[in-house]
């Protein structure tokens, strides 16, 4: 996750994002594959404005086939459509928080059909895959950038587009753990609505069934530890489909804010095997610096991208396919290069 934009660096310029937002006849909002809540956050929160502007529009991602439960409680889940909904052809298509045409899986073959992609992010990995690219590296979250855009629209940010534009910022930045002073400051401005914020918070990251806990004692139990890896120490887990057994993609997705606390490892990491093949594994990436105000964490955004993904320096995340043996070895190849640079 990335800080605020400090005072010296310029914002940057969203007015094309709002002219091509004000100019469009229907628009398509695409999240990212197993949509977390900034993806979902930001895309629900334009498909509000769009829709009281009267403009015709649908939201949706590749997978899974349902929306996530921790989510369906955002406000525009209406504007939700399932992936075969998508028509092939549309005026505007609009990506939120992806940072490569990859990231939307099934749904990357409807960016042919678009009269325009506008493509808005904030991962410093992203590919530039859009008609129109407003990307914003130093935004806490994409939903801070969507806040921005709003702002230059003239649009108003009443308490449902607030709350889903809060899901997104409390869950990039850990709970402002981590972000800079703009994402307070915007997070005031929205709780100033009226919305629940930790009643949201609480909600999207705090609670579990059940058998998340079972779950985690196996995939605790497989942790390791190398701790001369990377010149920082490196901490990873698997975590495999008969561990999984019903729980949800989000249960899985949280098992690495358990793994990344562990004090003798600046990265961590966890391998995720896909319910589609055995051999294929979706792996995320998080390293922290070793004080405070050191800033010397490794940037694991440019291990994910020798390693055929990307993100940010402190959370990153790629696809890869192998045996766990293969996998850890090519992580730690790709660490001890850029742990050195």
């Amino acid at each position: 996750m990335t800080a605020e934009i400090p005072a010296e660096v310029p914002a940057v310029d969203v007015s094309v994002a709002v002219s091509t937002l004000a100019a469009a006849r229907s628009v398509t909002v695409l999240c990212h594959v197993q949509p977390d809540a900034d993806t979902l956050g930001s895309g629900l929160a334009l498909a509000q404005v769009l829709h009281r502007r009267g403009v015709p529009v649908r939201v949706s991602f590749a997978e899974p086939a349902e929306l996530p439960a921790s989510m369906r409680s955002l406000p525009g889940v209406e504007h939700v459509v399932p992936a075969g909904e998508v028509p092939a052809e549309v005026d505007l298509l609009v990506t939120v928080d992806c940072g490569s045409r990859g990231r939307l899986g099934a749904l990357a073959d409807r960016l042919a059909g678009a009269g325009t992609v506008l493509v808005l992010d904030h991962h410093r990995s992203n590919t530039r895959f859009g008609t129109v690219n407003v990307i914003d590296e130093n935004a806490a979250s994409t939903t801070t950038l969507v806040a921005r855009i709003l702002d230059a629209w003239g649009e108003p940010i009443d308490r449902d587009v607030a709350h889903c534009l809060y899901a997104g910022l409390v869950t990039d930045t850990g709970s402002f753990r981590w972000g800079g002073s703009g994402s307070h400051a915007l997070a005031e401005r929205l709780l100033a609505t009226g919305i629940d914020g930790g009643g949201i918070t609480r909600f999207l990251m705090d609670t579990h069934p059940f058998g998340w806990l079972p779950m985690l004692s196996r995939v605790l139990g497989s942790a390791r530890l190398l701790p001369e890896i990377g010149g920082a120490g490196l901490v990873y887990v698997f975590v495999r489909r008969e561990d999984v057994g019903g729980l949800r993609s989000e249960e899985v997705e949280s098992v690495i804010d358990i793994i990344r606390t562990t004090a003798e490892a600046g990265v961590a990491a966890v391998f995720k095997q896909t319910r589609s093949s055995s051999n294929t594994w979706t792996v995320s990436l998080r390293s922290r610096d070793t004080g405070i105000g050191t800033g010397d964490g490794v940037d694991v955004a440019r291990v994910a991208g020798l390693l055929g993904g990307g993100g940010h320096r402190y959370a990153s995340g790629y696809t890869t396919t192998g045996t766990p043996d293969d996998l850890v070895a090519a992580l730690v190849r790709a660490l001890d290069p850029v742990a050195a640079s």
